[in-house]
């Protein structure tokens, strides 16, 4: 009966490890959303989206009309594009990181299609790493069994904790690679105020006591 609870306790800490939100945002006609997701390397990425079209008559949202889209755009830490295309008002894209770090999340509407300024609300659901694969559908298509899906999605799990890992590892290095310089500039930065100051000192004394020789006052 303990090992049963272990068990469970591990299983719950696997499914908070995984990524899954959803929000809704609103957007005018040229303006550009963006969002920064914190991805571990080799992770897939999955998201949904959904465009409402504001009735200003009604002030609700509602369907958008044909011709309406949505650019996506998906840059990684060194900023370099991993996703761009434009998808229609109601879409999904998918991608995989390949490098650890902060990656870039943009959304913006296709503004040529548009004849005034109009407000969209955007519906948006990304999954990161284990929730974002399709277990039924992995399932059906390869015949497992019900224990035979759970354990394949358990070992999911344990490689996403271990991709967790290695990013806080490789996020505390960065850390520590940081301060390290910060400490060596703050104390070089002192090394040169002390210098200035000698230097400063030593003009002075000099100054003061060619002074005093000129006016002979010593």
């Amino acid at each position: 009966m303990e090992n049963h609870s272990y068990l469970i306790l591990i299983i719950s800490l696997f499914q908070l490890i995984t990524i899954s939100y959803s929000l809704y945002f609103h957007i005018d006609e040229t303006e550009r959303k963006c969002f920064i997701e914190e991805i571990p390397d080799e992770t897939l990425v999955i998201g949904k989206y959904r465009v409402e079209l504001l009735d200003e008559n009604t002030n609700t949202y509602g369907a958008t009309p044909y011709g309406i889209g949505m650019n996506v755009e998906i840059k990684d830490p060194d900023d370099k594009i991993v996703l761009s295309k434009l998808y229609t008002s109601e879409g999904r894209f998918t991608f995989t990181s390949h490098m650890p770090g902060e990656h870039l999340i943009c959304l913006y509407s296709n503004s040529s299609a548009w004849f005034g300024r109009q407000k969209l609300r955007i519906h948006l659901d990304i999954d990161v790493g284990e929730h974002a694969i399709d277990y039924q559908e992995i399932g059906a298509r390869e015949k497992l069994t019900e224990l035979q899906l759970r354990i394949r999605q358990l070992l999911d799990q344990v490689q996403q904790i271990a991709k967790e890992q290695n990013y806080q590892r490789y996020r505390e290095e960065r850390f520590r690679a940081t301060s390290e310089s910060t400490n060596q500039r703050v104390l070089w930065w002192s090394f040169a105020q002390v210098t200035v100051l000698v230097i400063a000192g030593f003009w002075q004394m000099r100054h003061l006591k060619g002074f005093f020789l000129a006016k002979k006052l010593v």
